[in-house]
């Protein structure tokens, strides 16, 4: 059912994020070393080295692919308070050479408007056009555009947004259609404050930027990543939080919403298995599937059934042993989905190299 591959990373200190690009044949991975790493999959399935290069001056956090529609573009944010936008450019092929023409990733621009460490960065949808939203340790998520696709040195910001606490991690809400509203959810590391850390944002078409619409309470412990589930039909959203727990949660627009009460977010799940911190949490391409890695150096696969309850169905290990795991757990009710198990591989790939993580 699933399918587990190990390769050596050799970067030189811990691993801190990695990143698929939108066809799964491509995978970026950054780390403390300031180094970043492409890699590339043959017609095999064998992944090798195509590109690494020395991106910042401090621990790189996250990294993130545009959609390919703008090209090969990645984002990196780093302890170096920056955020850096780059792009693979293609050399000329002459005449005379038999080989393929080279490429090469080029710096693009540095966005320096942090006067912290810059925690996450994620390029929006596609039907957003260009938008690069970052989050960190000052509080403020900023929203860059590119207004001209072609010219990537030219990136502005449009919004910023205070949270008054140090944030972590942010993601979009992803979907397919614009009858959704564009959403954002930051959430915060902050420990010591008995207060909500999950941070819903909301374009606001009459004031012209983004607002601070709802901090929920459902999560008071300090979270390490969200990410929304990709939405293909569904009217509601689906936001996975990683904190001390795993959180599933459920939101949707309120029936009568009010100006403090848009809208209406409720626990679809909340998970204990992995005891210790959850690091990070993603989807499969259908947002129907979810994986966690925590600190017991496990990733766990989530899916809901036909019973519209959420349960694991698979655990790997650290050592790469996978085992099916249906254990009964406490479930809390949900909204129906349509399970699909066709890109399991995408998730345990993707978190090979999160079992580091400290």
């Amino acid at each position: 059912m699933f399918e587990v591959e190990e390769f050596r990373a050799d970067h030189k200190d811990v691993i801190h994020d990695c990143a698929y690009d939108f066809y799964g044949k491509r995978l970026a991975t950054c780390s403390s070393d300031q180094f970043i790493k492409v890699w590339d999959q043959d017609e095999n399935g064998k992944w090798t080295e195509s590109a690494t290069w020395k991106a910042h001056s401090g621990s790189i956090w996250r990294i993130s692919w545009a959609h390919p529609e703008f090209g090969q573009v990645l984002a990196t944010c780093s302890f170096d308070r920056t955020a850096v936008v780059w792009e693979e450019t293609t050399g000329e092929k002459t005449a005379s050479s038999t080989f393929l023409p080279s490429k090469k990733w080029i710096r693009r621009t540095s966005l320096n408007d942090s006067r912290t460490s810059v925690t996450d960065v994620k390029f929006s949808p596609k039907l957003l056009g260009l938008l690069l939203a970052t989050s960190s340790i000052d509080g403020i998520v900023r929203i860059y555009e590119a207004p001209d696709i072609m010219n990537l040195t030219n990136f502005s910001i449009q919004h910023e947004i205070s949270c008054k606490t140090s944030l972590k991690c942010l993601s979009w809400n992803n979907s397919l259609y614009k009858v959704h509203l564009p959403l954002l959810a930051s959430g915060s590391d902050e420990v010591g404050s008995p207060t909500g850390k999950l941070f819903l944002h909301e374009y606001c078409d009459s004031a012209r930027k983004w607002l601070k619409v709802d901090t929920p309470m459902i999560v008071t412990d300090s979270i390490n990543d969200v990410a929304f589930a990709p939405n293909i039909g569904r009217s509601y959203r689906i936001l996975a939080v990683a904190s001390h727990d795993l959180y599933i949660l459920n939101i949707n627009q309120a029936k009568e919403p009010t100006q403090n009460n848009r809208w209406d977010i409720t626990l679809a799940a909340k998970f204990s298995d992995h005891n210790c911190p959850v690091w990070r949490v993603c989807w499969n391409v259908t947002g129907t599937m979810l994986a966690s890695s925590g600190d017991d150096g496990c990733v766990r696969i989530w899916k809901m059934n036909y019973m519209k309850q959420w349960k694991c169905a698979g655990v790997v290990k650290a050592n790469g042993v996978l085992s099916p795991s249906f254990d009964q757990h406490p479930i809390v009710t949900s909204p129906a989905s349509t399970p699909l198990n066709s890109i399991a591989k995408y998730y345990i790939k993707a978190n090979n190299s999160l079992k580091n993580k400290v």
